[in-house]
């Protein structure tokens, strides 16, 4: 048996894994259209910043080690460029070369790509974007002949890059078209919170300010909006990414109504032989009950075991879904999320309450401990939790959404969460920890 995967990064090295472990004598392939596998696009930010030493450490494995170890022919700066069904070929150009490259199961793993609007004047000005570790150079190089830089969009990527900039000494404009920082994953408490940060830390931020032109003067770039104009050295896109399904579309597999690939839950499109996973699929959101697109890597690496598991052994393996669990940081600050915020609960037809509290993250009378912000969500009348996002000058706020993410998982209710029997002492939480608080003061005194 032949399978054949195409793209290296997180679900593709892991399907490649998957299936060559349950299937030892098949040959197993792996096509990469850069020089890396096993990357790291979320490392980007710190490579960018000199955080970490090198984009090169953005890897688990070389091409070289990854192949030895495995058992698995791997195929670098090797672009797939056609699907052919009927024949079970891949068509890749290496070099000045094409070759066919026959497949009994093809998985496909190509991620995502940048999201540009159309603004005006791209074209001209040609603004950086961010989604492989090996562009991290060629930025790094632009970048550090500039003083003042533009981000556009305030998501994940466009705050991560903007304190990647901060960490560089550069003077940073940042423009959001909503109303708030990470308008999509957090409800305005905590959008707030982190707004602050970033002002705090000289960043000029403009909300409700989408960017409608830019156009160079000079050497410099002038960057409009319908409130005014700004002039920079620099212009980096981080509005976020779209699924890269232009092969998937080669091969004649079905799109759902997120524009990500559609798949069942063994990672199957409608194509027989095909199996697609990572950032390039749509999601089962477990609370919502319907398909959703959030590119994670969590998720990613999961689907493509998902998918090498059934290239060799169909049924072998479910993909169960996601809650939505993300992590990010502006400096000391972090903030996580899991499962549903209120707004995005309420736009789903959910009746919802919430409460938000803050408190510590260590005994009060232990050193060391911060204050955090942490909001709950809840169904109205059932006390099912829905969300969890939370706040605070400490990385253990990423395992308060860990926890949560569990409990949504499991479908429990806030007077499950507050029985729960979640770990104590005063180095690591106060007696009472602030997510057991969260869901009593959820409860309005019913427990």
């Amino acid at each position: 048996m032949r399978v054949v995967v195409i793209g290296g990064g997180a679900a593709g090295a892991s399907a490649a894994s998957r299936a060559r472990r349950l299937a030892p004598d098949a040959e197993v392939t792996l096509i990469e259209a850069s020089s890396m596998i096993t990357h790291a696009p979320c490392g980007i930010p710190y490579a960018l910043s000199r955080l970490v030493p090198s984009h090169r450490v953005l890897r688990t494995y070389s091409p070289e080690r990854f192949a030895s170890e495995r058992r698995i022919e791997v195929l670098t700066n090797a672009v797939a460029e056609d699907v052919e069904v009927e024949g079970h070929t891949v068509l890749v150009r290496r070099g000045g070369s094409v070759t066919r490259i026959r497949w009994d199961a093809l998985i496909l793993a190509t991620g995502a790509k940048p999201l540009v609007p159309r603004i005006e004047g791209l074209e001209s000005v040609k603004p950086l974007t961010f989604r492989h570790p090996e562009e991290v150079p060629d930025a790094a190089s632009r970048i550090e002949r500039s003083k003042r830089v533009a981000v556009i969009g305030g998501g994940y990527i466009g705050v991560e890059l903007t304190e990647a900039l901060v960490d560089l000494g550069k003077d940073v404009l940042l423009f959001e078209m909503m109303d708030r920082l990470l308008p999509g994953p957090f409800d305005p408490e905590i959008s707030r919170i982190l707004e602050e940060a970033v002002r705090g830390n000289g960043v000029e931020v403009h909300l409700s300010e989408p960017v409608r032109a830019l156009s160079p003067r000079g050497e410099r770039i002038v960057v409009q909006t319908d409130i005014g104009s700004y002039e920079v050295d620099d212009v980096v896109m981080g509005i976020g990414v779209r699924p890269n399904t232009d092969l998937a579309l080669k091969a004649g597999v079905r799109l759902g109504t997120t524009g990500a690939v559609e798949t069942d839950e063994l990672m199957s499109t409608n194509v027989d032989g095909v199996f697609a996973a990572g950032d390039l699929v749509e999601k089962h959101h477990l609370v919502l009950k319907r398909k959703v697109w959030i590119p994670l890597a969590p998720a990613a690496n999961k689907e493509g075991q998902v998918a090498g598991a059934n290239a060799v052994m169909r049924g072998s393996l479910r993909m169960r879904g996601i809650v939505g669990t993300a992590v990010t940081r502006f400096k000391d600050l972090y903030l996580a999320r899991t499962g549903l915020g209120q707004e995005e609960a309420s736009r789903n037809g959910f009746f919802v309450e919430s409460t938000t509290i803050v408190a510590r993250t260590k005994a009060g009378y232990f050193p060391g401990g911060v204050e955090v912000t942490v909001k709950m969500i809840a169904e109205r009348g059932s006390g099912r939790l829905l969300g969890l996002q939370v706040s605070g000058r400490d990385p253990v706020v990423a395992a308060y959404a860990d926890i949560a993410a569990v409990a949504i998982e499991r479908g429990m209710s806030t007077e499950d969460f507050f029985f729960s029997d979640i770990g104590y002492m005063p180095a690591t939480a106060p007696v009472w920890h602030p997510l057991i608080v969260a869901a009593r003061t959820l409860s309005k005194g019913r427990f």
